[in-house]
């Protein structure tokens, strides 16, 4: 199995990781603080990062390694958890699950930028069409608008592309596990605080909300990138990005199973759309600067 073939695999592991993320933030922020669940999520997840970092005794990073990890620390341990929770306190999970299928465009765009990829014109036009996909079911969900919600998403969607991107160029030398890690505990003292505020009080809190934000702090904060920023590593950012766009079908299934959400025809018809773009752009070529 070459290296690429290998990457694909893993990327679509850590895929299947993150597609309960979104389910798992709505049944949380049902009886939590989206603030809470955002940033207590990176709180939890630099527990067993920092035991981690302590047991494999890797030494600290350099200069140049820390502030790429304070990039990524920006982009997926602030940016995307915070502004997601955030959402999905007015949208369901099945709708933010196909928003965020512009994410594999946003992906390539920023590996295009920070690593010097170069996708090439087949690649960016199956990119452009799946993100098309997408817009065009925000809107005809919204009415012919978008919502500060989908705003929300598309800005928790550039989040993680850069982090994604960062992430992936730097797991190159210091190692999936090892960049999740840091960014984790790097990002966690800031905001342990603001967290803290935003805990539940006396209102009582079910086991479900509890159980889902046990999930998104540990599977959706730390372990689902180990496999996806080695797969990202091995594949390359733009190519092995692309099997994101087969997440929001596993997200469809995810919230129709865990919440009961309802997924009608156009809603499977758009999914089944934006997955097919992942069979034909896994063919086009991505080179390098």
């Amino acid at each position: 199995m070459n290296s690429e073939t290998r990457g694909m695999w893993l990327g679509l592991l850590g895929v299947a990781a993150f597609s309960l993320t979104l389910p798992a933030t709505r049944a949380a922020v049902a009886s939590l603080s989206p603030i809470f669940v955002g940033m207590g999520r990176v709180v939890v997840a630099a527990l067993p990062a920092a035991i981690y970092l302590l047991i494999s005794r890797r030494g600290w990073p350099t200069r140049a390694q820390l502030k790429s990890l304070i990039v990524v620390a920006l982009g997926i341990a602030f940016g995307f958890p915070v502004l997601s929770a955030l959402a999905m306190r007015e949208v369901e999970a099945s709708h933010a699950g196909i928003m965020l299928g512009v994410l594999p465009l946003a992906t390539a765009a920023a590996g295009a930028l920070l690593t010097g990829e170069r996708p090439s014109a087949g690649f960016w036009g199956m990119a452009v069409l799946g993100t098309l996909l997408v817009v065009a079911f925000s809107l005809s969900k919204g009415a012919g608008t978008i919502s500060w919600a989908d705003l929300a998403l598309l800005a928790a969607v550039g989040s993680a592309a850069i982090g994604y991107a960062e992430g992936a160029r730097l797991a190159r030398s210091l190692g999936g596990v090892q960049v999740i890690s840091w960014a984790v505990v790097i990002a966690a003292p800031f905001l342990v605080i603001p967290a803290s505020l935003f805990l539940p009080g006396s209102v009582e809190v079910s086991l479900g909300a509890w159980l889902a934000f046990l999930y998104v702090s540990l599977v959706s904060q730390f372990l689902g990138f180990i496999p996806w920023y080695r797969g990202l590593a091995l594949g390359g950012i733009a190519r092995v990005g692309q099997t994101q766009l087969l997440q929001p079908f596993f997200t469809l299934v995810a919230a129709a199973v865990l919440l009961g959400e309802s997924v009608d025809t156009m809603t499977l018809v758009f999914a089944v759309l934006v997955c097919l773009t992942v069979a034909v752009g896994r063919s086009m070529r991505v080179g390098t600067a």
